[in-house]
């Protein structure tokens, strides 16, 4: 098989072309980025792409391939949602539409659990649950806007495979840097994730959330590519995170808190530019359902093998050690250091 990567630079983009290049059924491999990376996986060969420019011919890049898994998306600016909607939305559908012109059998795309519509946190919801996502959350409109475009594609062309992936948030060491700042930002010290510098862990009513590890996704995706299936898969794993969780995990007590000073907290900070995560996705995180992950443990014979509180440890020391990888969205503090002092080529 002929497998073309969209985003293939980022935190699942790497775990997934590792994934496709450890399986013998995967002959090659096109990773496509806005910037070519100092990165060399097995079978993989890179070409630049912004899907958010509408003058990239996506259509060569796609002829031959057997499948396209997109998984390239914009978190930031949060501020500037125009920008996030030019690559999110409207790059997606130029995806799409350059996969069906090229005649590619299977389009695999990573959907999100803020794609679902509020939904129970004592309970799980299967594939099944509306996508309506958040009302007030950026990242969750776009999303559900996307699961719909999906469902016209899927009508139009129903020669084409498709699959949505829905997982929860997903974390591994080497993107822990860039997760830092895209959802916390570089003014928010990173010793405060320590487990030293946590005595206690607020309880805020309705924060249950569900995590993974990125390379588990990954492995999912692959599954995805080489079976024949179709439709939404959620992926999570075991336990859901709370704030119960959390206080054992580091061994912290825990308190109740309300949800309006910390949501007030966390709005002050993003208007005044202190914090990257916007109040909307802290409302949405209070709504997500949570999420029965058997059609992927069923179907594509998945099960995750880190646990969530492997996947958040190893995310933490990868934070306390600037991890990285040799690609421009993973680069650890220093290589990007390295690279703004580069002269342009």
């Amino acid at each position: 098989m002929r497998v073309v990567v969209v985003g293939a630079t980022g935190n699942a983009g790497t775990s997934v072309v590792q994934a496709l290049g450890a399986d013998p059924q995967i002959e090659s491999i096109l990773g496509l980025a806005r910037r070519l990376p100092q990165w060399s996986p097995e079978k993989t060969r890179w070409a630049c792409a912004d899907i958010a420019d509408d003058t990239t011919e996506l259509a060569g890049h796609f002829a031959g391939a057997d499948a396209v898994i997109h998984l390239a998306w914009l978190f930031q600016p949060t501020h500037h949602p125009a920008t996030t909607w030019r690559t999110n939305v409207q790059g997606s559908i130029r995806v799409f539409e350059a996969a069906a012109a090229a005649g590619v059998p299977a389009l695999i795309y990573a959907s999100f659990v803020g794609a679902y519509s509020p939904g129970p946190k004592d309970r799980a919801v299967d594939e099944l649950w509306p996508t309506d996502g958040w009302p007030e959350s950026t990242l969750c409109q776009e999303k559900a806007y996307i699961e719909r475009v999906l469902d016209t594609f899927e009508l139009q062309r129903p020669e084409i495979r498709v699959v949505r992936m829905r997982p929860g948030f997903m974390f591994k060491r080497e993107a822990a840097c860039e997760q830092h700042r895209l959802f916390r930002g570089p003014l928010v010290p990173k010793r405060l994730t320590r487990p030293e510098h946590m005595p206690a862990i607020p309880a805020v009513p309705g924060m249950r959330y569900q995590v993974l590890h990125t390379d588990d996704a990954a492995e999912a995706f692959r599954q995805a590519t080489v079976r024949t299936v179709r439709g939404a898969f959620n992926l999570a794993a075991e336990p859901v995170v709370d704030a119960a969780m959390l206080g054992e995990m580091f061994g912290a007590r825990t308190f109740l808190v309300p949800g309006w000073p910390v949501r007030a907290a966390v709005s002050a900070a993003w208007r005044t530019h202190l914090l990257r995560t916007p109040p909307s996705l802290f409302d949405a995180m209070l709504h997500f359902p949570i999420m029965d992950t058997s059609r992927a443990r069923q179907e594509l014979d998945w099960a995750p093998r880190y646990s969530v509180q492997e996947a958040m440890r190893e995310w933490l020391a990868g934070l306390r050690e600037d991890a990285g990888m040799p690609t421009p969205p993973l680069a650890s503090p220093a290589g990007r250091a390295s690279e703004a002092i580069r002269p342009h080529s």
